[in-house]
């Protein structure tokens, strides 16, 4: 059985690893006078630092702040809102991600709308969306499509697969947002002081590692290209460790099984074929031109924001402080609601309930009883 052992969930690998990345934040520090600070930019690897304990055991050594990389996190108030009262016309079946069921809305969240006896069903694909659409012609079929880089070329492939079927009833709701345009306005922002990146290995097996290199370039910025194991995140800090120590200012694939420089030419040619840049809406950020994507013209009669005209809502106010949260300004047990008002059984904001949220993971992983 030990032969069979994952190296990449090794004990030992990880405890060497985790010793010399201390030692050379310890000489970070006397260098600099204070911690080094980087930014995992994706919502999964939030949560897989919390889970392995990485994140935990470095706290006194590296400050670990997580970035705007969580789909439900980002998504806009008013786009839930609407996501919800979208589940509530007659003759409709909701189809989402099982992230979205619970996120609080103005009124309510996707699950009281299913208890209240709308149909909303939790798929793994959006071709599943596709087929329900396909056995049940005389309803009306909407998939939520959230998501960044890793997730939009198979809502596309979907609605591809939805075009040739011909498939009259079927339809998106697109809040689809892209990681390049988000961290540079975050480092435009100037709220934190960063010391580099730990760069999503998902969404660069689409875009390519070269889709990372202005930060290097622009904002003199390193950045290391990371898996999701164990030991590929502690590889990837103390390569991070390294760069800031020398002052390199580059881009590393330290994911290169997985991972080119030019990225998956055809998902990328699906994304282009299927969407086009549009302003977004952030939750907490505010609106940014050309920083998500929209179906194009000619799949407009599959746009469920064009089919369903519904009236925008103000959203409710209320306490949650997930807007700073995700762009890092903010821990969040600072936030006067996590753990009291705010729990995973009785979320108020996104980064509670979503599996790859920030204060979910904090309030699993990290809490000291």
């Amino acid at each position: 059985m030990r032969g069979n052992r994952n190296p990449l969930h090794d004990p030992v690998l990880n405890r060497s690893l985790l010793e010399r990345i201390r030692r050379m934040a310890e000489e970070f520090a006397a260098i600099r006078g204070r911690k080094p600070v980087f930014m995992e930019v994706c919502g999964s690897h939030t949560m897989a630092l919390a889970r392995s304990g990485l994140k935990m055991s470095l706290k006194n050594e590296v400050t670990l702040v997580s970035g705007p990389g969580c789909p439900v996190c980002v998504t806009d108030q008013s786009d839930i809102d609407s996501m919800i009262e979208l589940a509530e016309g007659e003759g409709r079946i909701l189809c989402t991600f099982g992230d979205m069921m619970r996120v609080p809305g103005s009124r309510g969240s996707l699950q009281d709308a299913k208890a209240r006896g709308r149909d909303i069903r939790v798929v793994y694909a959006p071709s599943d969306a596709v087929s329900i659409a396909l056995d049940h012609p005389g309803q009306e079929v909407v998939f939520l499509g959230i998501g960044f880089e890793t997730t939009i070329p198979v809502l596309g492939a979907a609605l591809l697969e939805a075009e040739r079927l011909e498939l009259s009833n079927f339809s998106m709701w697109i809040s689809a947002k892209l990681v390049e345009p988000i961290l540079r306005h975050l480092l435009e922002l100037q709220e934190v002081e960063l010391d580099g990146f730990l760069l999503p290995g998902h969404v660069a097996v689409i875009s390519g590692s070269g889709h990372f290199e202005f930060l290097a370039h622009e904002f003199r910025q390193p950045g290391v290209i990371s898996g999701f194991e164990p030991l590929e995140l502690a590889r990837g800090l103390y390569t991070l460790l390294e760069l800031a120590l020398e002052g390199k200012r580059q881009i590393v694939n330290d994911h290169p099984s997985v991972v080119t420089v030019q990225g998956n030419s055809r998902a990328q040619q699906v994304m282009a074929a299927c969407f086009e840049p549009s302003t977004q809406v952030w939750r907490g950020i505010g609106t940014i031109p050309d920083s998500g994507l929209s179906l194009r013209s000619e799949y407009a009669h599959m746009d469920a924001k064009l089919k369903f005209k519904l009236e925008p809502m103000k959203p409710a106010a209320t306490g949650c402080r997930c807007g700073e949260v995700i762009r890092g300004a903010l821990h969040p047990v600072a936030c006067p609601l996590f753990g009291r008002g705010c729990t995973p059984n009785h979320p108020v904001g996104p980064c509670m309930v979503s599996a790859e949220g920030t204060c979910a993971a904090e309030y699993q992983y990290m809490r000291e009883e």
